[in-house]
């Protein structure tokens, strides 16, 4: 299983990837996390945030396969625990499908393209940086990969 984060937003700090590859180098082949970065819809001074978001969403989709399992992150989607996320996880495994993250930029995802989810996760209730969400789902999905194979890593 492949999974891929499709985030919107690039030119991140060193640390946010020291960050992450922490934790995407623990990760077995099988259960692999590849980031994919969006360019920002063109912003400025009186800027159409809705042409924005269209932008990304249309960057977004553009990069979609049409048979991976889509899941939005979204300040307003269901918040799981780690367990609940570890359940997802061995349920996609056993699908056998590519899963696809989706974290919208500034101003959120597009409501198209979040429509079009199969799932929408929370994974926090607070509006969160996008350089920290890159690590913490990283650790996320570590955690839970550790919470299926019996690893002593989540306590």
């Amino acid at each position: 299983m492949r999974i891929r984060l499709l985030a919107v937003g690039s030119k991140m700090p060193g640390w946010v990837e020291e960050g992450v590859d922490t934790y995407r180098k623990r990760l077995p082949r099988d259960f692999n996390l590849e980031i994919e970065e969006i360019a920002l819809g063109q912003r400025g001074k009186n800027a159409d945030i809705a042409k924005a978001r269209a932008q990304e969403a249309q960057r977004i989709r553009d990069k979609l396969r049409g048979d991976e399992y889509v899941v939005a992150l979204e300040v307003k989607g269901k918040a799981w625990t780690t367990e609940q996320l570890a359940q997802e996880a061995d349920a996609w495994r056993m699908a056998g499908r590519d899963i696809v993250l989706l974290v919208g930029g500034p101003d959120g995802l597009e409501p198209s393209l979040s429509a079009m989810a199969d799932k929408k996760w929370s994974i926090s209730p607070l509006t969160l940086p996008h350089p920290l969400v890159r690590i913490m789902l990283a650790e996320q999905l570590y955690r839970a990969w550790t919470l299926l194979v019996g690893h002593p890593y989540h306590r």
